[in-house]
């Protein structure tokens, strides 16, 4: 039984007392089964984490900056076949680009320090916008938030149309950047989004928006305000 378990490891218990049995051996399952738990052979059942109930806020657009952050991640590949992840962050009131974060991983503790830096720069939002993902599930992003009042807004599972408005921009960023070119290197695809973000946000209209580039829209939406972005 040993031996079975050791050449098909993914072979639960029902598999494995057919083939003893296809092979001439005749014992009673019941006897099978208490040899095979006392051996600790039992196939590990992945069961699916379960999440509790969301309940996510209307998705509308803020009055002002930094009342909501939309979070995501994205994924590519190099030329060489290397694979990538992006965090995309925008705000949702005139939906600029805060911040793409690239590479080959981007684990919790790194989106806390992209987030860290981007409010030392604008402020901690009062609500950021995310899906179920692991890396926003995990406890040291809920005590971060925590500490810095920062609420965390989760969508319901399989409901992304809830986080549009950074759906919307993923899309965007696809079409544009990441199936435009061809990358051999982290740098380049850095410095190709760096440049297409400054366009972004400055230059390219923005049909929800009346037209006018995220930047434009800030400034005459609130004119006593300074924004760089």
């Amino acid at each position: 039984m040993r031996q079975v378990v050791n050449r098909h490891p993914r072979w639960g218990f029902g598999k494995v007392y057919g083939w003893l049995r296809n092979h001439g051996h005749r014992i009673n399952h019941k006897r099978v089964y208490r040899v095979y738990c006392a051996m600790k052979l039992n196939l590990r059942v992945r069961r699916r984490k379960r999440l509790p109930k969301r309940s996510p806020q209307r998705l509308t657009v803020p009055l002002r900056a930094n009342a909501c952050w939309s979070l995501d991640f994205m994924h590519d590949t190099l030329v060489s076949g290397q694979r990538f992840r992006t965090l995309n962050i925008i705000d949702d009131f005139n939906r600029a680009v805060l911040a793409i974060e690239i590479d080959t991983s981007l684990p919790t503790l790194r989106l806390m320090r992209v987030l860290d830096r981007l409010a030392a720069w604008h402020g901690y939002p009062l609500r950021i916008r995310v899906d179920n993902g692991p890396e926003f599930l995990s406890g040291l992003l809920t005590d971060w938030a925590q500490r810095h009042g920062v609420e965390i807004d989760y969508i319901e599972p399989g409901k992304p149309a809830q986080n549009a408005f950074i759906e919307r921009f993923n899309r965007t960023y696809r079409e544009e950047v990441l199936d435009m070119h061809l990358f051999r290197s982290l740098k380049e695809v850095r410095q190709l989004t760096d440049e297409w973000i400054a366009r972004y946000n400055h230059d390219r209209p923005h049909d929800a928006l009346g037209g006018l580039p995220p930047a434009q829209y800030a400034a005459s939406a609130t004119p006593d305000s300074t924004f760089d972005w």
